[in-house]
């Protein structure tokens, strides 16, 4: 079991040396302006090519949207659960070792996703409102992809009806591929942009997982 977990350490190191590649690749690699959005891009043939291909679906993009505020209820709801642990409980290092970790873990995301505000690496290659906008990492993705999988190992814990819990998990994998799937589809982003946020997110995701599992309350 020990191998097994330090294997997710490895996992999380992997995966964030892949996405710190990728996204250094993407700044030199194919690097081109594309008239027809008015856009830099890197490993443009690809993306322009599956950019085409798949067009564009606003309503698509306002739906996955609108979705993307179930993991800010996923994140308030255990907000509010270490809140209340931290009230019974009086110390802040009393409260549940992987509630702590989450709340890390929120900020790193949300650290990261400010980052590439600032950093932009390439916009989107549509307008949104008019505007340019930065697109890399896609920050929907990067949210679903790592508040969800967190939330299932939360659920797993904390939830003692199987039937019950199974249903729930099941729901959120579906729901997580259906917002992927989605913001891809939508057209809002770059093939590049939806990698980079998935290798993000997975460094992340196996990261707590180590935690979680080396450190349950």
């Amino acid at each position: 079991m020990e191998k097994k977990n330090f294997l997710k350490l490895y996992f999380a190191i992997g995966f964030v040396l892949a996405f710190l590649l990728w996204t250094i690749f993407l700044t030199v690699v194919d690097v081109k302006y594309i008239e027809e959005w008015g856009v830099s891009i890197g490993f443009s043939t690809v993306n322009v090519a599956i950019k085409q291909l798949i067009g564009s679906h606003l309503t698509l993009y306002v739906i996955t949207d609108w979705l993307g505020l179930v993991p800010i209820f996923a994140i308030l709801v255990f907000f509010v659960l270490g809140i209340k642990q931290l009230i019974q409980r009086k110390k802040i290092f009393k409260v549940d070792k992987d509630i702590l970790a989450l709340g890390i873990l929120y900020f790193f995301v949300f650290s990261i996703y400010i980052l590439f505000e600032y950093v932009v690496i390439n916009y989107r290659p549509i307008l949104i409102n008019g505007m340019k906008e930065p697109s890399y990492p896609s920050s929907t993705t990067m949210l679903v992809a790592c508040i969800m999988p967190t939330t299932i190992m939360q659920i797993k814990k904390r939830i003692k009806n199987r039937i019950f819990k199974n249903v729930i998990v099941i729901t959120i994998i579906a729901f997580i591929i259906f917002m992927v799937i989605g913001r891809f589809l939508s057209g809002v982003h770059w093939f590049s942009d939806i990698v980079g946020g998935l290798l993000f997110s997975a460094s992340v995701v196996f990261a707590y997982s180590y935690f979680f599992d080396s450190y349950k309350s």
